[in-house]
């Protein structure tokens, strides 16, 4: 169980960072004077981003380390 634990841990980790990366995108887009229409576009396209990289970080990592 406790690879169970890290696995669950670190996705949590994952969600958590592509969610605060998405924040700040949003945050910068609306002070950058973006709508909340278009400001909401970009913090979702980060978030999208974020977790996009993070499962090629984890497909490649997987396939080096077997």
């Amino acid at each position: 169980m406790p690879g169970l634990a890290a696995v669950l841990i670190t996705a949590a980790l994952v969600v958590i960072v592509a969610l605060l990366a998405s924040a700040a995108a949003g945050k910068l887009a609306r002070l950058d004077g973006a709508t909340y229409a278009a400001a909401l576009a970009r913090a979702a396209t980060t978030f999208a981003a974020v977790l996009t990289l993070a499962a090629a970080l984890t497909t490649a990592l997987a396939a080096v380390l077997t």
